[in-house]
Parts: structure tokens; sequence; C-alpha cells
């Protein structure tokens, strides 16, 4: 103790788009490093998203089971979606993608706060939300967008995320975050 902690800020020096997709922006930055040298940086930009975690009167949480073509496989997630390029709000992104989903709408909506989900190379920040007082109505999805609902009870997703196999880490994230809220 009683040493002064190191400067870890590094400043950029030079920005290149490299690419620009309809989701992702990719640079290769030039950056200035703590100790006046400089190093390569590649940057993934994305908007943002949100998830939500529809959490019933009877304990059960409703998700989505869908094919996530980088990781060639399906996996089981709570509802999500990107924030809109124009700056969307994420509240409102987390009621239109609960609904276009699921087809639920949630008469009480706690926000759980925001993770990054791989601050090494990507600034995405994942807004987590607890929905309940459900209303079922009715699911519209995108038009590329193919899933299944799938319910189960809480507890069972608990375990599911303890164990492995549910490995979405936003899923992981507000799972445990509503644990320790809800204190279940």
């Amino acid at each position: 103790m009683g040493e002064r902690d190191m400067e870890l800020t590094e400043h950029t020096i030079s920005s290149e788009t490299i690419f620009e997709g309809k989701i992702i922006t990719v640079q290769r930055d030039m950056a200035r490093l703590p100790d006046g040298k400089s190093a390569s940086r590649e940057v993934v930009r994305h908007p943002g998203g949100v998830t939500v975690l529809p959490l019933g009167a009877d304990g059960t949480v409703t998700l989505v089971r869908q094919y996530r073509y980088p990781l060639g496989q399906e996996l089981l997630e709570l509802p999500a979606g990107k924030l809109e390029r124009n700056g969307e709000d994420h509240r409102s992104a987390a009621i239109r993608e609960l609904g276009e989903e699921t087809g639920l709408e949630a008469g009480e909506l706690t926000y759980l706060g925001y993770m990054v989900s791989s601050p090494g190379f990507c600034d995405e920040k994942l807004h987590l939300y607890l929905a309940r007082d459900l209303v079922q109505k009715q699911q519209h999805l995108d038009e590329d967008e193919f899933l299944n609902v799938v319910t189960m009870p809480f507890e069972e997703l608990t375990r599911q995320v303890m164990e492995g196999t549910v490995i979405d880490a936003k899923t992981v994230a507000a799972v445990l975050k509503t644990k320790v809220l809800l204190g279940l």
C-alpha cells in the first residue's frame, strides 16, 4: 500500500474505419500507451443492446432458443435485441424486443443496469431488465428472425446457468442479478 496507482489511460493517435456493416463498424486505431509508446488497437463499434428477463407470476421465465451463426449452434437466451443506431432509448428497446420475440407485455419493468460484452475489442453495452406483471399478446418477429419460445421455472434456469448449460453472457448476468435482487 501507499504506492501511487499507475496511469492506465490510452489516448487515440489515429483511427481508420476498416469495415462498416449493418450492425457493426470495425476500426483500426493507433493508441498512445501510458509509457509513451504506441500500439495498434482493433475496435468493434456496436450500437448496444437490451435483454429482458420476463418473470411470470408463477415463477417461470420466458426464453428464446435460436441458432447463433457465429457459434454454429442453438442457444437458449433471454429475449434481446440491438438498439437502433439513431440513439434509441434502451427502455423502449426492451419493451419492443420483449413484444417482438415473445408477444409479452410487461406491467412492471425494472432496470438491472448494464454490462459490457467483450471490452477487450468491442464497445457494446447491454442493458438488462426484469419484466413482471406480464400479459400475453401477439408475437411479431422480424422477417429474418427464427426462434422458438421456451418457458421454464426460474430455479431451473438458474441451475442451468450455474452448470454451464446456458452460456449466453447477457442471460447469465440477468439471471444472477435477478436472483440477488429478489432473493430467490
